[in-house]
């Protein structure tokens, strides 16, 4: 079904974090009042309750998370919050959909908020700021709990899999949340919802491609940054370092990982032309760990020699998991990202060494794959790794992979869908995202009228790093699904440079004269 839209001016957008969105109609006169509704239950779901609390908005302050810093957000407008709790009858969940509605200033919009690694959805800052910019904010917590790395919800009492928590963790819970906010607003509001967005990365973002893939009349515009795709290889591939270690019996210290990191940047920081301690192309980065063998580098006040096992361990985990013939399985980490994460170890009482291993990894294995939530996978051996990393590709490429390259249905509702892909992503390798993206190009041809890629040089996994990072992805995508301007460059930026991403498959590339904190002595390439 085509989608019918009212079109605004050609203003074009200002930053949504400075500034509230230009309402794509008319915002109503007064204030909305905040009480519980009858909310309409998606096909094959029973509403449980519905509750409704109103807010004073001001300021609004969020704790730390495990995988965030504490945020405050000021000048928040009231706003309305309904909580709705639904059920699939034969399934024993209990589902949350969350709607923040600003009592004020709503542009029209629906913004839906996106998870991280085995939580399905973020209740704070996201719906917070959702309001303070002008739009319906929703998110799901898909019956799991909200503790990023549980994953013991993923078994019943028996330890067989809990199929229903998985598919609404996998995809049945984001869509249902995208139907009930639409509900949910239109009865706030008064009028239905203009346009609809995702907002996610890391496991928001492959949220937000199952969405594109599964349900592509949910929203107009996906925002889907880190994305998660490939999920079965990539839940196993970054168990790897962990088993190349421990088959290898030798554990690298955690600053001799980091010096094969900066002798990485240092060789390959050049080739773009212009030295700022950010390898642009990891691919093309050919530096052989081998050559900081005899190193002597100081760990914790010890001097320490590199030595060859350390480069040969090294040499793997850069390389990536392979199968018995030495065919590479799924990409390793790039250079010059950190690998503290993948691949850290930690010394015992008698400074003996051991790779705890990927937490996100781990509890795949543990939960979905082994089904025994206490299973060591330090026990791994090469071939056990290979036929886990097997199976999960059998089993749950269908259920969670989000890998199907057929986007034609999102294509032909008017979607646009925009994700951007840090170069030093230390979590989730971006040759997946890359491998996705030239799947769907062989596939269904060039593909850049609806969906854009773009790497970050430098950019760690969702921000963070030494490149500089995108200041408004959000406002870009709304540019596209509203105005039509297709985003050839993305605006990025630190505290001291400025660089304009490019649309994959073309690259940013210093211009050879200029300066390299500017985004002026870059072209696209």
């Amino acid at each position: 079904m085509k989608r019918v839209k009212m079109f605004l001016g050609i203003a074009a957008l200002i930053p949504l974090a400075l500034t509230q969105l230009t309402p794509v109609a008319s915002a109503t006169t007064t204030a909305p009042t905040c009480a519980t509704m009858t909310v309409d239950a998606p096909p094959g779901a029973k509403i449980e309750s519905v509750q409704a609390q109103r807010h004073e908005g001001g300021t609004v302050s969020f704790p730390a998370t495990p995988l965030g810093p504490a945020r405050e957000i000021t000048d928040v407008p009231a706003y309305c919050e309904v909580t709705v709790t639904l059920t699939h009858p034969g399934a024993n969940d209990h589902v949350k959909v969350a709607v923040t509605l600003p009592e004020t200033g709503w542009s029209g919009r629906l913004q839906a908020a996106g998870g991280s690694a085995y939580t399905a959805g973020d209740f704070g800052a996201p719906l917070v700021q959702a309001v303070k910019d002008g739009y319906a904010g929703v998110t799901t917590d898909a019956g799991v709990p909200l503790t990023f790395l549980d994953t013991s919800w993923a078994l019943k009492p028996d330890n067989t899999l809990n199929k229903p928590l998985v598919t609404d963790f996998a995809t049945r819970s984001v869509h249902e949340s995208a139907v009930i906010g639409k509900d949910v607003a239109r009865q706030y509001f008064h009028r239905a919802v203009s346009y609809s967005y995702w907002n996610g990365c890391s496991t928001g973002g492959r949220q937000g491609y199952s969405e594109a893939q599964n349900y592509p009349h949910d929203f107009d515009g996906i925002l889907a940054n880190a994305p998660a795709v490939n999920w079965s290889q990539f839940a196993v591939a970054t168990l790897w370092p962990q088993t190349v270690m421990n088959n290898d019996h030798h554990f690298v210290a955690n600053c001799v990982l980091d010096a094969f990191k900066q002798a990485a940047i240092k060789t390959c920081d050049p080739r773009d032309g212009v030295v700022n301690g950010i390898v642009d192309r990891p691919d093309e980065c050919g530096y052989d760990p081998r050559s900081l063998v005899g190193t002597k580098i100081v760990c914790e006040g010890k001097e320490i020699t590199v030595s060859a096992a350390d480069a040969d361990v090294m040499r793997k985990i850069w390389a990536g998991p392979t199968d018995e013939y030495g065919r590479k399985l799924w990409d390793g980490l790039p250079k010059g990202a950190d690998p503290s994460w993948l691949a850290g170890t930690k010394a015992d009482e008698n400074g003996d060494l051991s790779a705890p291993g990927f937490a996100v990894a781990v509890g795949w294995v543990q939960s979905f794959l082994k089904k025994q939530p206490g299973f060591d996978t330090s026990t791994l051996t090469y071939a056990q790794f290979r036929d886990l990393f097997r199976q999960s590709v059998r089993e749950f490429d269908g259920v969670i992979g989000t890998s199907n390259p057929d986007l034609s249905a999102f294509r032909w509702s008017g979607g646009k869908l925009l994700s951007f892909v840090g170069t030093a992503d230390q979590l989730i390798p971006p040759g997946g995202t890359l491998a996705y993206r030239q799947q769907v190009e062989r596939r269904m041809g060039p593909v850049n009228d609806f969906y854009r890629l773009f790497l970050a040089p430098g950019v760690e996994h969702c921000g963070g790093g030494a490149g500089p990072q995108p200041v408004n992805p959000l406002g870009a995508l709304v540019d596209w699904v509203e105005h039509g301007k297709a985003p050839a460059t993305l605006a990025a930026a630190t505290a001291t440079t400025t660089r304009d991403l490019c649309a994959y498959p073309r690259f940013s590339r210093y211009n050879g004269q200029g300066d390299p904190a500017v985004a002026s002595s870059y072209h696209c390439r």
